[in-house]
């Protein structure tokens, strides 16, 4: 009988993770329901978030989707530089791929899981994979790796939608040398690279986040590429965002010091998206200070709609030219934050759907109110169903619409009980957006 989980990836204390200095981590754990079963059941495999630096597959415990029928698999992989560093020294022949290391962890979960899970009374045809942030990305990735193919049946997007992504050789290869100047191993080295200690390893690594790259072998061209020619797994698709993704962000940067203010919210426009102070004060008459109750708010919305809530519209839009796909958008405004207050409202920032989903430690169920349990087990359900069938309607929760091109109807996800909603692009500036910001 198994008393305790495995050690988890390596990686330094975090918001989205625990420390861990261990390489023998790539383990994954099955949650069964009690008793025998009769028939196979469905498989969902989950991918943590996290950046792709921190995160660990024990923090979801995914009892209330388990007791609705299914089997959920959770996963660890590889993080930080090394899950993801490119660096042409250690590619297995000159010129060869490199990174991605993480991504193929997940492959080689995926092919255990369609070795193996029938023993735990799982269909191996039947397989969901649904991941969070990075996880979510995760799942995007999977969907146009060649490397995956047939390994799941469907798909299951949180927070995911980076449109433009993932970034090239060229680009992760220059970043692994700069990580290798940083540690010691300018000449590049294998052998120098491979020998430094994982203290190092953290201590070295770009802490922000960890990124794949289009290295050949896993990742043969962009996202958003694959996904509007249709050179991608073609499984049916949840694809969702939340209302206020990027608050979280702002309210992590607020509490390192870093507050938005009147007079910095055109410089902090032009960081968070990486553009010229003059794109910034195109972006802030879009979204001018007098619209929002504070400075900060109004940032929020602008990360929101720019990094997640349009390209995820995008992404929507191409893949239901192919696949069935089904959009939401969590706007619990009140959902219950594992955070200190910072002085404005978190709303339904990125990642505070996951309660809704799974217990985890850092949001127990009695933080949600009666509707908002009334929500997740609507929630649960609505995922089950999808897993089970290709289609996440269940009995007692509101008709979830397909998404079309057309329509762009998607469900919202508010308590007590989801609606449909069709105002996602105007509500999000999407529009402006689509055209390029400018």
């Amino acid at each position: 009988m198994v008393t305790q989980f495995a050690p988890h990836c390596a990686q330094p204390a975090g918001v989205f993770g625990r420390a861990s200095t261990s390489e023998d981590c790539l383990y994954l754990n099955v949650f069964a329901p009690a008793g025998r079963q009769s028939s196979r059941l469905p498989v969902m495999v989950w991918i943590h978030g996290g950046g792709f630096v921190g995160g660990e597959s024990n923090d979801y415990n995914p009892s209330g989707l388990v007791a609705d029928g299914v089997i959920v698999v959770t996963i660890n992989y590889r993080l930080g530089a090394l899950g993801f560093l490119a660096d042409a020294a250690l590619a297995a022949r000159p010129g060869g791929p490199t990174g991605d290391y993480g991504l193929m962890d997940q492959q080689a979960a995926l092919r255990w899981v369609q070795h193996n899970i029938g023993a735990f009374g799982g269909d191996s045809r039947n397989v969901t994979l649904f991941g969070e942030s990075a996880g979510g990305q995760s799942v995007l990735l999977q969907l146009i790796s060649p490397g995956a193919r047939g390994l799941f049946a469907r798909a299951i997007v949180e927070s995911g939608g980076y449109a433009d992504y993932p970034e090239s050789l060229a680009s992760a290869e220059a970043a692994g040398r700069a990580f290798a100047r940083k540690a010691g191993c300018a000449s590049q080295t294998a052998k120098c690279l491979r020998s430094l200690p994982v203290a190092t390893i953290l201590a070295d690594e770009d802490q922000s986040g960890a990124s794949a790259d289009i290295d050949g072998r896993v990742l043969t061209q962009q996202l958003k590429t694959a996904l509007s020619s249709g050179d991608f797994s073609h499984v049916p698709v949840i694809d969702g965002t939340n209302h206020d993704e990027w608050r979280l962000f702002v309210a992590l940067a607020t509490a390192e010091g870093h507050p938005v203010t009147a007079a910095n919210y055109q410089s902090m426009i032009a960081a968070t998206l990486h553009v010229s102070r003059r794109i910034a004060t195109l972006i802030a008459a879009q979204y001018p200070l007098s619209d929002y109750k504070s400075p900060s708010l109004a940032l929020g919305t602008v990360g929101t709609d720019a990094i997640f809530s349009c390209p995820t519209l995008m992404l929507d839009q191409d893949l239901t030219r192919y696949v069935p796909t089904y959009a939401y958008e969590f706007n619990d405004e009140n959902a219950p934050s594992p955070y200190p207050s910072v002085g404005f409202p978190y709303g339904a920032a990125h990642s505070f759907e996951l309660p809704y989903l799974f217990t985890l430690p850092t949001v127990p169920p009695s933080l949600l109110s009666v509707p908002q349990k009334r929500l997740a087990a609507i929630m649960r359900q609505e995922w089950t169903s999808f897993a089970k069938s290709g289609v996440p309607s269940a009995a007692d929760a509101s008709a979830w619409p397909r998404f079309t091109a057309a329509a762009q109807a998607m469900l919202s996800l508010v308590p007590r009980r989801p609606a449909s909603e069709t105002d996602f692009s105007a509500e999000h500036h999407c529009a402006f957006w689509a055209l390029g910001g400018d």
